[in-house]
């Protein structure tokens, strides 16, 4: 492709995306079907510059007052991916001058908030859980992609079996450093094609993801629930643990989001699971199965800060009134879930949000309205379940705290209760 028509189409890929009237991954997949002469490299630099300019975005529309042209054409020149030669085969003699003025600037000479490129509904809160310097470690990690991690499928295959057929493959990888399940691959391969992949003895999934699944401590012949289980990441990591014994039970409200996993389950080997579309937390589905249930999973919809790397988009999109309503969502599911928990089983509550209001909070209120439910030391439980540095994983109030910039995985919270018997 030549070099000015593939930055034309990243500029037009940026219009659509920066409406924010969807999700970036949906907005950027569409353009690609659309699209369908694209190569991997156009490809990469498309998606690569618009993540980069949603990750940068407050800062790249700042340095492109400056320029001349659309507004879109500008970002996707000072956020460019791809190859340089490309870039500087596309622009004009004049474009070419203002990039290297704009890349010539001093970063650290503009305001805070071109430099952390987050709006202040996040901002605020984050500085004053972590401080000034772990503020900016956060703001360095989030500005980077995130990591490509598997989790092995311990009902098909060990992970030295699989590292070992990665390495055959050419491909970098080694043992996460947390989670005894996962394999963290170098750059990012095609991995669809590998044997490993094709037969399910692994599945794409970030460790702290990962991290979820073994805190509930799910066992073989239990009744267990993931209880929104969205594509089934966590369902077959629970499915895997259960070793194809008993029953698991995936409910999700869009039976979009449970189609995704029927391919994932062929591949898992996997019979133990339920898919099942519910209407809403109080389905009758769910009450049937009040006080028997031995393991709860709640990955509760939330505003997916602690996937920032992943999409940058999110901080855009939310908003406090959006965060407080899903505050009000998390607690009602939390508590329905509940009802399910029997007598001595566990009841996990999780979300991949580095906010208090929609973590600690959410977790207090819960407590204090549920006398009945005991909470657990998080590291205990991991450790139980062969999670090495488990400790470094916990807060002082026995809680998961992952964070991107301290663990190197997305970031995540959960707590665990145990109902008493």
């Amino acid at each position: 492709m030549h070099p000015q028509a593939l930055l034309d189409l990243t500029s037009t890929l940026l219009r659509e995306v920066l409406k924010f009237e969807f999700a970036a991954d949906n907005v950027v997949s569409t353009f690609f079907r659309l699209n369908r002469n694209l190569g991997s490299r156009e490809r990469h630099t498309l998606a690569e510059t618009t993540y980069h300019v949603l990750r940068q975005r407050l800062l790249l529309q700042n340095l492109a007052q400056s320029g001349k042209g659309p507004m879109e054409r500008r970002l996707a020149i000072l956020g460019w991916q791809g190859q340089p030669s490309f870039l500087k085969a596309a622009i004009t003699a004049d474009e070419a001058q203002w990039l290297e003025h704009s890349q010539a600037i001093d970063l650290a000479t503009l305001p805070e908030k071109l430099r952390h490129n987050m709006p202040d509904w996040l901002a605020n809160p984050l500085r004053e859980q972590l401080g000034e310097e772990e503020f900016w470690a956060l703001v360095n990690s989030m500005a980077g992609t995130a990591p490509l991690d598997l989790r092995v499928n311990t009902f098909k295959a060990k992970r030295e079996t699989v590292l070992e057929a990665l390495k055959a493959a050419n491909i970098e990888a080694t043992p996460t450093s947390y989670c005894p399940t996962g394999i963290r691959i170098d750059g990012k391969p095609a991995l669809q094609k590998l044997d490993v992949f094709t037969s399910g003895q692994v599945e794409v999934q970030d460790e702290g993801s990962q991290l979820l699944a073994l805190l509930t401590g799910a066992k073989r012949g239990e009744m267990v629930v993931d209880f929104c289980a969205g594509a089934g990441g966590k369902t077959l990591a629970l499915g895997a643990m259960m070793r194809n014994t008993g029953r698991l039970y995936a409910f999700d409200t869009s039976g979009h989001r449970l189609d995704a996993i029927k391919p994932r389950l062929a591949r898992s080997g996997l019979s133990n699971v339920y898919a099942t579309q519910i209407a809403h937390e109080r389905d009758e589905r769910v009450k049937r199965l009040s006080g028997k249930i031995d393991r709860v999973l709640v990955d509760a919809p939330c505003s997916g800060t602690g996937t920032l790397r992943r999409n940058p988009d999110i901080k855009w999109r939310q908003s406090p009134k959006a965060i407080a309503e899903l505050n009000e969502m998390q607690a009602a599911i939390l508590k329905s879930a509940a009802r399910m928990v029997k007598p001595g089983g566990r009841l996990v509550y999780a979300t991949c949000s580095l906010l208090k209001s929609e973590n600690e909070a959410i977790a207090e209120q819960f407590s204090q309205a549920h006398p009945d439910f005991v909470q657990v030391n998080a590291a205990e439980k991991l450790e139980q379940a062969g999670v090495s540095q488990a400790e470094s994983l916990v807060t002082e109030a026995g809680h998961l705290r992952l964070w991107p910039h301290r663990h190197a995985t997305d970031g995540f919270f959960a707590v665990a209760w145990e109902k008493k018997a």
